[in-house]
């Protein structure tokens, strides 16, 4: 029997709390025949107090040695005084960077249960279904020079760098043309190719790949603010939308509320295929924060990092069968009315993050 190595890095606030609840679905498909061997380690503002940074040389070991990381979600308020180099965000920063998680994908889905959680309206959401591509490893947020500095006169000045290079932005295309050629054949690009550089270059490339190689696939370009209002216009006139590392970090924000509640939104971060195994280094981790105000309740929802899961079983494990199945679960968990309080009616009664995932882990007896 095969057996598939994960990485469980829980990190801050809510995250071991939902993490709880995906060791729970392990487990199961563990007893049904499925060889998981897991390892669990810190990273954020947990790595930061044990070992004063948010990600050990360790930690990073075994998340290259890992078939795939699981994720939860790191900071705090705790450790807002911390220094900048060893923010609780810098581990996730150094994850994807190390790994090589050049492709993040985002999908967001509108369940028909869940229609009526969306703050926009039912038709407007109900049947939702496009994916976010989101380029992860270049732009803003990695560009030098990064500083704030102090002037001559005693004034302050920050700089932001955002760099792109025509490689950086070929892969991420072909990642989501590909994703397209899968689902409904359309991709729209969107960049401010009006006002920005790096916009024009973007543009020129996803332009050029179309033509070259993809010209089966419908491509329209969208500047990335008009793309915003379009989600809360029309979201469902999208089907894989491919942008930069700052823009996409916002699009697929917008995205997780039109689907009710960040608490719903997986996501995969993908690195190059390997050319002699075809395998791909893969962090999952769920699109929501880490919740402080809520951490340690019980309250938290539980459904994004338990379909983090899914996609690993999905994009890394070739588990597709089992991947449906829980899709499914959790699909049928939601239409049974079992609700956290982030996407529960007005007034109905709200269950807890464990009840949550043992529902998921008593539908998948029955879809057994």
């Amino acid at each position: 029997m095969a057996t598939h190595k994960l990485l469980l890095l829980p990190g801050d606030g809510i995250g071991p709390e939902v993490m709880r609840e995906v060791e729970k679905i392990v487990s199961w498909f563990r007893k049904s025949g499925i060889g998981f061997e897991t390892e669990t380690d810190l990273v954020g503002g947990a790595a930061y107090d044990a070992h004063k940074v948010a990600v050990t040389d360790a930690a990073m070991q075994r998340a290259q040695d890992a078939d795939a990381v699981l994720f939860g979600a790191v900071g705090g308020p705790k450790w807002d005084a911390v220094p900048y180099n060893v923010r609780p965000e810098a581990g996730l920063l150094r994850l994807r960077k190390d790994l090589g998680l050049f492709a993040n994908i985002r999908p967001a889905i509108c369940y028909p249960a869940l229609a009526d959680a969306s703050s926009l309206k039912r038709e407007i959401v109900e049947g939702l279904d496009i994916v976010i591509v989101r380029e992860l490893t270049g732009g803003v947020y990695f560009g030098e020079p990064k500083e704030l500095v102090t002037l001559e006169d005693g004034s302050q000045r920050a700089v932001d760098t955002q760099v792109y290079t025509t490689g950086e932005i070929e892969r991420i295309t072909r990642v989501a043309f590909e994703m397209a050629k899968t689902r409904r054949n359309k991709v729209s690009s969107a960049e401010k190719s009006n006002v920005m550089k790096t916009g024009v270059l973007w543009r020129q490339v996803v332009s050029k790949i179309h033509k070259a190689e993809y010209a089966d696939v419908e491509l329209e370009h969208v500047l990335a603010d008009n793309a915003a209002m379009q989600l809360v216009r029309n979201p469902k006139q999208f089907d894989v939308i491919v942008t930069d590392n700052l823009f996409g970090d916002i699009l697929s924000d917008i995205g997780a509320m039109l689907t009710g509640s960040l608490g719903m939104l997986p996501s995969a971060s993908l690195g190059a295929e390997d050319p002699k195994t075809g395998k791909r280094k893969a962090l999952y981790e769920p699109v929501h924060g880490s919740a402080p105000d809520i951490a340690g309740k019980g309250l938290a929802n539980p459904i994004a990092m338990i379909g983090s899961f899914g996609m690993a079983l999905r994009y890394s494990f070739g588990l597709i069968e089992e991947a449906d199945r829980l899709d499914k679960a959790i699909a049928n968990v939601l239409a049974s009315g079992t609700r956290t309080k982030d996407i529960a009616a007005p007034g109905a009664n709200a269950v807890g993050t464990q009840d949550v995932g043992d529902a998921i882990v008593r539908e998948l007896e029955t879809l057994r």
